[in-house]
């Protein structure tokens, strides 16, 4: 099933896990999408705010991504950029992120929406779809294997089972139609 076209904005607001707001404006690409958010929260009594610009493809598979945050410790960026599933983390090769083609930020609801447009899965179907995945404190970079499977929706909605093994986490997931998430149980909900 084909998505509709991304809005140019979307918001979520966090709940249960953390306290905060997340905000994104879209623009599109001669070849893709820029997807350019800031997430700012409070998590375990500690304020954080990150910052991200994502470039993917038409297919929705990452190019680049700049990730910037401000904590006590003062400013801090990576920079990710991929081609053919190697990766480069502020211009070094890291060959334990080899294969993965999305970003995922524990600080984005957002970044959840990138392999569900890329595997554009049908009902019934799952598929592994390990990320780059960047911590919201630090801006550590590591692999985190994940897995969605598309199960049945409602009108103008999907739906996916979605599971980090890492972190023994599951949860349904669900999107509107043009493949943004709007429920994200214990994390965070769409309000605009």
């Amino acid at each position: 099933m084909a998505f509709d076209k991304p809005p140019e904005a979307a918001a979520w607001r966090h709940l249960d896990a953390r306290d905060g707001f997340e905000v994104l404006q879209v623009s599109s690409l001669r070849d893709g999408w820029r997807l350019h958010g800031t997430t700012a929260a409070v998590e375990d009594g500690v304020a954080w705010a990150v910052r991200y610009v994502i470039q993917v493809d038409e297919r929705w598979r990452t190019r680049t991504a700049r990730i910037s945050h401000l904590l006590d410790g003062g400013p801090g960026e990576v920079t990710l950029e991929q081609a053919d599933g190697r990766w480069l983390v502020n211009g070094r090769p890291d060959p334990g992120l080899d294969g993965c083609l999305d970003v995922d930020l524990e600080s984005s609801a957002m970044t959840n929406t990138l392999p569900v447009h890329r595997l554009d899965l049908a009902e019934g179907a799952a598929a592994d779809a390990p990320a780059v995945y960047a911590r919201a404190a630090d801006l550590a970079v590591g692999r985190l294997e994940q897995t969605y499977a598309r199960v049945a929706g409602g009108p103008g909605r999907q739906r996916y089972d979605y599971a980090a093994p890492a972190f023994g986490f599951t949860a349904l997931l669900v999107y509107d139609g043009s493949g943004f998430v709007v429920d994200y149980p214990g994390l965070a909900v769409r309000c605009a």
